[in-house]
């Protein structure tokens, strides 16, 4: 009980020192001062995922998973917006194409082959409702080509880039099928993003995670949650030239700061889905990946297209012939590897192979 007191109370205070911490940077410079910001920027997201996990306990499956992805969603499109809006000419001509597709990558290979070699180590097989992998699946495929593959075939804007009209339409659609699937998600079929193993289970305890947090707790979280994403989004802006300052320093390429964002914003997915998989629950890790791809590139596309087309900022997000490779062996790789509803080890370290190839592959190019 002291050690769940003492837990809340940490993550109460880290938001609150991290705000004022920002104010403080906006007086003081030093690489002292920055190591202070990260830190106080790696202690927000933790926090974040303390109090997004809270309010999922309240909510039950798959509400909560849904509120994760979202809250995610939220630090990455406001970071993203915040550093293009404050660049200047052409330096973000790709940065919202950069994280995004980092973000798919991450979570179609990183995090979900960790969470498969992770379950698999501790329980050597586990199992999932194969119904609602196969819907998350057939969306997010359909999603992530309209938005970077199909801007590459146009031939009313060249580079990678879609006109505004298109651009807006393009948007829209995948806000739509976004909408469509959290609908099947939340109402329609919810019983597909439920582990078979532990449907009855996981229903009732719905009602035990009603009495678990007090009313008090869940507004409290909630409040703690709006300010932890977003002093995250302002630390993450203000340390942004440091970070590209880095990348450039080491003769990386510039796509390599979409790669940290990304990184950044999906630590606390990855957290909690990695909690889950070691506690046997690969249903929760699978909702969790999928929900956040889903909503990274379903909602941050449009939310970005719409201020692009507004501000008149060009964005370029047609991906390179050696991303399409990377991406469809990723999407191809992953769709047979879960097409049984079972997974084993080696489904997770192709997977992760896959990760670190795109890694080297981006930084060495």
């Amino acid at each position: 009980m002291k050690k769940k007191k003492y837990l809340w109370i940490w993550t109460f205070l880290v938001p609150i020192l991290a705000w004022l911490f920002y104010f403080g940077g906006l007086v003081f410079s030093s690489i002292f001062y920055s190591i202070i910001l990260a830190l106080s920027l790696l202690g927000s997201v933790l926090a974040a995922v303390y109090h997004s996990e809270v309010i999922a306990h309240r909510l039950g499956e798959p509400f909560g998973t849904l509120l994760l992805a979202f809250a995610i969603t939220v630090i990455e499109v406001g970071l993203i917006i915040s550093i293009m809006m404050g660049a200047t000419g052409l330096e973000t001509l790709t940065l919202a194409r950069d994280t995004v597709f980092a973000a798919v990558m991450f979570i179609l290979t990183g995090i979900i082959g960790s969470c498969i070699v992770i379950g698999s180590l501790r329980y050597r097989e586990q199992t999932f409702t194969l119904q609602g992998v196969s819907t998350a699946l057939i969306t997010l495929t359909a999603i992530v080509i309209f938005v970077l593959i199909l801007p590459n075939y146009t031939i009313s804007h060249l580079g990678g880039e879609y006109t505004s009209l298109q651009l807006l339409f393009i948007a829209l659609i995948s806000l739509g099928l976004y909408v469509g699937f959290t609908m099947i998600q939340t109402f329609r079929h919810r019983s597909f993003f439920i582990s078979p193993r532990n449907h009855l289970l996981e229903m009732e305890s719905v009602q035990t995670n009603l009495k678990q947090f007090s009313k008090k707790e869940l507004f409290i979280s909630c409040l703690l949650l709006v300010l932890c994403l977003g002093i995250v989004v302002l630390l993450a802006k203000l340390l942004s030239k440091d970070v590209e300052r880095i990348v450039i320093s080491i003769g990386a390429p510039k796509s390599v700061v979409g790669i940290i964002i990304a990184g950044m914003v999906l630590l606390p997915e990855g957290l909690a889905a990695f909690r889950a998989a070691k506690n046997d629950q690969i249903q929760t890790s699978l909702n969790l990946a999928f929900g956040s791809a889903l909503a990274s590139i379903g909602l941050s596309i449009p939310a970005i297209a719409l201020i692009s087309v507004i501000t008149g900022i060009r964005m370029v997000l047609g991906i390179d012939i050696k991303s399409t490779i990377l991406l469809g062996l990723s999407l191809f790789i992953i769709t047979v590897s879960l097409a049984t509803g079972r997974t084993n080890i080696m489904q997770g370290v192709v997977l992760i192979g896959i990760f670190l190839i795109y890694l080297f592959i981006t930084i060495v190019p």
